[in-house]
């Protein structure tokens, strides 16, 4: 047991302090996206035992709220439908949307695994991912989403899941905090683990998969105060203790101003931005349009809370909404709740969700003159091809931090660096416990930036710490 720890509260305490109670050869912290595919990518050396402990009573995290759609280029999948790019060309949409401020030599890594890895979740662990080719999100120049049923990350941690637990040499629990690493002078050698009771849990190599800090208020505040009074939508277990932990070793951190936001999210409920995507708007009170909304939910989340009153309305049509239902959990799970209301007009449904009707109707009416003539419209949107027509469909929405993008610095095999750029031994980060793709800021996100890291740190780490293993 760990006595001293826990009298002292550290989260990295010496080997020496540490008499182990039980080993394993992979130690994953965190059952997410990250965590479940870096066990899964450990346990194919079958003589090697993994451990997923998870500190919330289930697993998903940040994945099981998200879309669950896994960006690749150059998948068979695509070609299948006829689609052939390189991951060149996924790294350039990456690197454009955030001006080059993120690490491109990783960007081009991770781009470069994509395919293989939605080839290795499909084929070898028979996980459900279909090609999504009738929208793209904002600055994707191809369709390269592959999703889940549902198009709902509920769905691919359910099925992550059954797979981990159909793995003999892989145990997972829940409800079972990481709460400290144990380190000697050249890396991590295991872990503390438990809440009422801990236990001290030898590891030749520990991955952090706890995700970033979004649940952390004064993390937040230190390092992304413009959205700290935003409501959160992330998991609840996102506090930042990977990337404490892995600091307090000496790890490099870096853009740690960078989250994703969210600029649509209703009633606690999240519209899916495909409302948008596919034509939909926003006006604030004044019934104006206040930006171009394809930037992208997470930049356009800024600029929703600096409407007066932090909300803006969301308007879309028939045609939007009949497109969307049944293809979008979270579409149909809005409808169901009552978020969207339906009226003849745009005065109408002004009436309903208090916004100024006549300025808004006349915004649409640019809007839908613009999409008429193929031009950008007031706000510079390129991306309108069909008018709004009644019936419309409308939700008052704000803007949300849904999680960090900023963390531990790692290399290309997501072993977390120091700043003299050595190795911290054993340990490994993945998701938002490593520094993502996304540079600084909202602006530089990117859909899919969150499951591009989660899923490709996570096995990249679980193949290396296979490997590396000396069983």
């Amino acid at each position: 047991m760990v006595e001293q720890a826990e009298r002292s509260g550290e989260r990295v305490v010496s080997v020496a302090d540490v008499s182990f109670d039980v080993e394993t050869d992979v130690l994953v912290a965190g059952g997410g996206g990250t965590g479940l595919v870096a066990a899964l990518a450990a346990s194919e050396n079958p003589d090697l035992t993994v451990t997923v402990l998870e500190k919330s009573p289930d697993v998903g995290g940040n994945t099981s709220l998200s879309t669950g759609m896994v960006p690749a280029a150059g998948t068979r999948l695509q070609r299948e439908a006829g689609i052939e790019e390189s991951p060149a060309d996924m790294a350039r949409d990456i690197l454009e949307k955030n001006d080059y401020t993120a690490d491109e030599a990783m960007v081009r890594r991770l781009c470069a695994e994509s395919a293989d890895l939605v080839h290795w979740l499909v084929d070898d662990w028979d996980v459900s991912l279909s090609l999504v080719d009738d929208f793209k999100y904002p600055k994707h120049s191809e369709y390269r989403m592959h999703a889940p049923p549902g198009r709902n990350g509920a769905n691919l941690v359910a099925e992550l899941r059954a797979r981990v637990e159909e793995t003999p040499n892989v145990e997972l629990l829940t409800n079972t905090p990481v709460t400290t690493l144990v380190a000697d002078d050249a890396g991590v050698v295991g872990v503390v683990a438990g809440d009422r009771r801990s236990e001290a849990i030898a590891a030749e190599k520990v991955i952090l998969a706890t995700d970033g800090f979004g649940g952390n208020r004064e993390m937040i505040t230190e390092w992304c105060p413009e959205i700290e009074d935003a409501v959160y939508f992330g998991a609840d277990g996102n506090t930042g203790d990977g990337i404490r932990w892995g600091a307090a070793l000496g790890g490099e951190l870096a853009c740690m101003d960078a989250y994703q936001g969210h600029a649509t999210v209703a009633s606690g409920q999240l519209s899916t931005y495909a409302v948008v995507m596919n034509g939909g708007v926003l006006v604030n009170e004044r019934g104006e349009r206040f930006g171009d909304e394809s930037a992208g939910y997470s930049a356009f989340a800024v600029d929703v809370l600096r409407q007066p009153g932090g909300h803006a309305f969301e308007l879309f049509d028939e045609r939007i909404f009949e497109r969307l239902r049944g293809e979008f959990d979270d579409f149909d799970e809005a409808v169901e709740s009552g978020v969207y209301h339906e009226a003849e007009s745009v005065e109408a449904l002004a009436e309903t969700l208090g916004f100024d009707a006549d300025a808004a109707a006349e915004a649409v009416e640019r809007y839908n003159a613009a999409a008429a003539a193929g031009e950008p419209d007031e706000t510079g949107r390129e991306d309108g091809v069909h008018a709004l027509e009644a019936p419309f469909y409308g939700a008052k929405v704000t803007g949300a931090l849904f999680h960090t993008q900023g963390g531990l610095v790692v290399d290309e095999d997501a072993r977390v660096l120091r700043e003299d750029g050595t190795v911290v031994e054993n340990l490994y980060a993945g998701g938002g416990t490593a520094c993502g793709i996304s540079g600084h800021g909202p602006g530089g996100y990117l859909s899919g930036n969150g499951l591009t890291t989660a899923l490709g740190f996570g096995r990249l780490a679980g193949v290396d710490a296979r490997e590396r293993c000396r069983n």
